[in-house]
């Protein structure tokens, strides 16, 4: 087991949550339409280094087994979603706040459970977003998830999530800790364009208190530059997800913002950043939820953001760049 002692994290693991629900689930609206997203309860992210990140507090510290997996699935399919929602149903995004691929974590016969629920359940699914860390990905086992995406009722596309976080090297992996390199990146989306799947990138606005505003959203902006290439370069359809940072409880970016040394992204940064995406070859969609893991005060959402938070929701759903004219 990693110990996340050694990069300064204080949370507890929630090893009290029922191992038959999952950790939770909430819809979302974006232009593909009504959209599931699904965090199951199992076993905490192997790697568990990124510093402003404590969504493994939300998972077990112990091993989860398939068959409560199993469980968490069908609770899914037979109470989060009604018949109304499931023939409505665009796209799921199944998370496990870590690595679905990771077979440590998440079992290989739950995920194929999983699709086999989804294709019999949900006959209008376009698009199934799965997240992992790029280091997990087999590509055998992603040809065979892909080939039963297509025994659906409607033939299904899968999208891979991966995070990025930052554009910088050294924001990115200095600072941040997220262990990922441009070149294992390159090839990683070189071939998922070859096999024809879909991308997502995890990114943050001012992840760490090195870098000031202006450095965070010039770091952005060299972010959907450089993904907008990628796309060109390899026929690649590519979603940047930009989440402006909180401060997370039980994390070495709570004990910068409680000594002054660092305040969260303002929502007026995030509509430049989104006036920069315009006519890129990339989509955009904006986090914003704290997913109630945010200390106090320690949410980008600050009092009076009420227009700007209504106007981004809009975004989310139509992509309407007009709207920030």
């Amino acid at each position: 087991m990693f110990d996340k002692k050694s990069i300064n994290k204080s949370y507890t693991y929630n090893n009290d949550h029922n191992p038959v629900l999952p950790a939770d689930t909430w819809f979302q609206n974006p232009p593909e339409g009504l959209t599931l997203f699904i965090v199951l309860y199992t076993l905490t992210c192997q790697w568990s280094q990124c510093l402003g990140c404590n969504l493994p507090s939300q998972m077990s510290e112990y091993h989860i087994s398939y068959k409560n997996i199993i469980k968490q699935i069908d609770y899914v399919f037979n109470h989060i979603l009604d018949d109304k929602k499931k023939t409505e149903l665009k796209k799921i995004i199944l998370s496990n706040n870590g690595s679905v691929l990771d077979e440590k974590t998440f079992s290989t016969t739950a995920l194929l459970y999983f699709i086999a629920m989804m294709n019999m359940n949900c006959p209008n699914i376009d698009t199934l977003t799965i997240e992992t860390r790029p280091e997990y990905v087999d590509w055998e086992e992603l040809e065979i998830i892909a080939r039963a995406l297509k025994e659906g009722d409607t033939p299904s596309n899968l999208e891979v999530a991966i995070g990025f976080e930052a554009y910088d090297e050294i924001i990115r992996n200095e600072y941040f800790k997220k262990g990922l390199n441009l070149e294992v990146f390159e090839k990683f989306a070189e071939k998922m364009g070859k096999y024809g799947f879909k991308l997502k990138t995890y990114f943050m606005l001012k992840p760490v208190p090195q870098i000031t505003e202006k450095e965070a959203i010039e770091d952005i902006k060299n972010g959907i530059d450089y993904l907008d290439g990628i796309a060109k370069k390899y026929s690649l359809y590519i979603n940047m997800h930009l989440n402006p940072t909180y401060v997370a409880r039980g994390t070495p970016l709570e004990d910068a913002f409680k000594n002054g040394e660092y305040g969260p992204p303002r929502l007026s940064d995030v509509v430049e950043i989104v006036k920069h995406a315009e006519g890129k070859d990339i989509s955009l969609y904006i986090g914003l939820d704290d997913e109630g893991l945010a200390v106090e005060n320690g949410s980008f959402i600050r009092e009076g953001d009420e227009n700007l938070v209504e106007k981004l929701s809009e975004f989310n759903r139509t992509e309407n760049y007009r709207l920030f004219i």
